[in-house]
């Protein structure tokens, strides 16, 4: 697989929360060793991309590919399986469990990309060098950690699973500055031992320092894409579509 293979592709991607539709005919796609940001304000309907991606939601509609399998029918557990991972927003660490159990229950096989190359393959150990706060608290339980060690902990839950792309919603939502700068650097990291990511964002800063494409999202549907740069450099889509 070259570098610029697409890894998830969704086309006609709609998706519906009850009887209110939420997502409008979404055409996206992630290469290898891409960060891609999925931008837009409150309500415009990133989060449930992610989640009609992954399977969360009962009613989506469209074609979804990963891997060049189809997985627009299938349930959360066989993209997981397939190397899709997925860190919600609102963490959902295990409270119970310490951090070496939360980190245990992740846990996958190491993967091979489709040329044979090793993919990136984690262990508590190089993710405590990755998130230094973890390591200084092996044993303690979830549900004693602040929010941005709990970020970090649902993290690299997600990547003890040796992901090929991962779904971030919200990384830099609500956590301190010095968190938003680790996660900043796990992303460059991820992407350096060839992870994609698709994150959910609204913190411009933050995309424009991990990402390297953009879509931006209004009321369910992609309204721009182009490279973060022209996002950056576009005053007027950001005023329309980005600031509160």
């Amino acid at each position: 697989m070259s570098k610029s293979e697409v890894l998830l592709e969704a086309r006609g991607l709609v998706a519906w929360y009850g009887a209110a539709q939420i997502l409008y005919d979404l055409d996206l796609d992630v290469r290898r060793g891409e960060v891609v940001a999925l931008m837009g304000r409150n309500g415009a309907g990133k989060s449930t991309t992610l989640k009609a991606i992954m399977g969360m939601l009962e009613k989506r509609r469209g074609q979804i590919s990963f891997m060049g399998s189809d997985i627009s029918r299938t349930e959360p557990y066989h993209a997981a399986r397939m190397g899709l991972a997925f860190v919600p927003e609102d963490r959902r660490v295990f409270t119970d469990l310490t951090v070496m159990e939360n980190l245990a229950v992740g846990r996958q096989a190491p993967r091979a990309w489709p040329d044979g190359v090793a993919a990136p393959e984690w262990t508590p150990e190089r993710l405590f060098k990755l998130f230094p706060n973890l390591g200084e608290m092996p044993q303690r339980p979830g549900g004693r950690m602040s929010g941005g060690e709990q970020q970090m902990l649902t993290v690299s839950r997600a990547l003890m699973g040796n992901p090929f792309l991962v779904l971030l919603d919200e990384p830099s939502e609500g956590v301190a500055p010095v968190i938003v700068e680790q996660m900043a650097h796990m992303i460059l990291e991820l992407k350096k031992q060839g992870v994609s990511i698709l994150l959910s964002e609204q913190n411009m800063h933050f995309a424009e320092l991990v990402s390297d494409r953009a879509y931006v999202l209004e009321k369910g549907q992609i309204v721009y894409q182009d490279t973060i740069e022209a996002l950056a450099a576009n005053e007027d889509v950001r005023r329309t579509y980005l600031t509160v």
